[in-house]
């Protein structure tokens, strides 16, 4: 299948450590750079389609939403800065045990178990050591429930914990079941590509026609393409980037951008892969300040 090219939207700079400086040269987009890197995406396609880790990851709940659902609205500015340090404080005790079971349903049907955490992991998982002097988020009840949440499968709902807020009349939500592991690729990621892994997967569209990713490229570079390769188990993105003109003088950071991929087909339950480590592309949520 052809590789498409797609648009970038919004720049963030973050230190990454050492990185190429310019020379005019197309790294792993033109030349003997592009053919390495097609070459590497039709075979790990070829490793996944039909493979035993494809049909473990299609089975698998593996969310690419949010796990945590803040009250409707928002929070307000000093607790904002309260839930981001961590600071969160409870008032009672928090319940024993996790939610009765793990059943994830999925919109489109079919549902599994999965394992469950408690009321106290949930919220460990929000609150850090408390700071003197600064906002406190106070947590006045926490129980049982569920909440819907962007999976790889589509829309799921899952087991929750419900967390009541001090001068909140909607509350925050925490999912209380553990993701699938990812399985082992059956094939291993590649160490002498000009191409670069994705950095995580932010999003995919409600049709399944776009999927947008975050790409790593340095700072003396014009910004990183990633193109798709479609088959029918399988989508492979590569990522390269375009060195600007002239030597430059370079700084040990690189930056980290968003790039919408648009595909041929709605991804629906095709694996999507980062063609450098040869696996599902990650998803670790937003970009922190984003």
């Amino acid at each position: 299948m052809r590789a498409r090219a797609v648009r970038r939207v919004g720049l963030a700079v973050i230190v990454v450590g050492t990185v190429g400086c310019g020379g005019g040269k197309v790294a792993g987009d033109g030349g003997g750079g592009a053919g390495a890197l097609g070459e590497r995406a039709r075979r790990v396609a070829e490793a996944w389609d039909g493979s035993k880790a494809a049909a473990v990851w299609r089975a698998g709940y593996h969310p690419v939403g949010e796990e945590t659902r803040l009250p409707r609205g928002g929070l307000r500015d000093e607790d904002q800065q309260a839930y981001e340090r961590r600071n969160l404080t409870a008032r009672g005790a928090l319940p024993d045990g996790g939610p009765e079971d793990g059943e994830v349903a999925w919109a489109a049907g079919g549902s599994g178990a999965r394992p469950v955490v408690s009321a106290r992991e949930a919220y460990e998982a929000l609150a850090g050591p408390r700071a003197a002097g600064t906002p406190r988020l106070v947590v006045e009840e926490v129980a049982a429930g569920r909440m819907r949440i962007d999976t790889t499968r589509g829309p799921a709902s899952v087991p929750a914990w419900v967390f009541t807020l001090d001068g909140y009349a909607s509350p925050l939500v925490r999912a209380a079941v553990e993701p699938s592991p990812t399985p082992r690729s059956p094939i291993g990621p590649a160490h002498d590509l000009p191409g670069r892994r994705l950095d995580r997967l932010l999003d995919i569209a409600d049709d399944g026609r776009s999927v947008t990713v975050v790409a790593v490229h340095g700072v003396c570079d014009d910004g990183p393409r990633v193109r798709a390769r479609e088959t029918r188990g399988s989508v492979v993105l590569t990522t390269s980037v375009v060195d600007r003109e002239g030597e430059q003088t370079c700084t040990a950071q690189g930056k980290l951008e968003r790039v919408v991929v648009k595909l041929r087909a709605p991804l629906g339950d095709r694996v999507l892969l980062d063609a450098v480590s040869g696996g599902p592309v990650p998803y670790r949520g937003p970009v922190p300040g984003w």
